[in-house]
């Protein structure tokens, strides 16, 4: 397979770094958690429980592109919430067909119970309604559902790439 950049997007909770490192072991690729690229006001905001705008994303969204961009000929998965198109767009911006989608979908309800269970992470779950509210689901990408175990995931992922 050639060396590509997967984006492994989804609402807080559905598993991005959990599948996101899994992928990247078995591409033997790099990982990143979108999350570590935040700025500090960006994080003190949301744990704040103020959901990010279009501008709070903006620069964030483009670290998570250069990185993408420096990494596309070695390979790489970044976790990125990526919830609108346009986030997305800024994301592959560059990289062609080195670029790729993956979106990790699951229910309100089926990702409130996993968030209700996680501690230790600056995403409150009062913020989980807003995410839901931006999400624009996108087309033509790798779509997989949450409800499999991890491994079960990653092998579905690995079928379609």
């Amino acid at each position: 397979m050639s060396k590509k950049v997967f984006f492994v997007m989804g609402v807080s909770g559905s598993g991005k770094s959990t599948i996101g490192k899994k992928l990247a072991n078995e591409l033997d690729f790099q990982f990143f958690d979108g999350d570590d690229y935040h700025p500090e006001s960006n994080v003190q905001k949301m744990k704040s429980g103020t959901p990010l705008n279009d501008d709070d994303r903006k620069g964030w969204l483009e670290k998570l592109n250069q990185l993408g961009l420096e990494h596309q000929t070695k390979g790489a998965v970044i976790a990125c919430s990526a919830l609108k198109e346009k986030y997305r767009a800024i994301l592959l911006s560059g990289l062609k067909e080195k670029g790729e989608i993956i979106y990790l979908k699951g229910s309100f309800k089926e990702i409130k119970l996993r968030l209700e269970e996680r501690k230790g992470h600056f995403m409150p779950i009062n913020l989980l309604k807003s995410q839901f509210e931006t999400l624009e689901e996108p087309k033509n990408v790798i779509t997989v559902s949450i409800v499999n175990p991890p491994e079960k995931i990653i092998s579905q992922i690995l079928e379609y790439v």
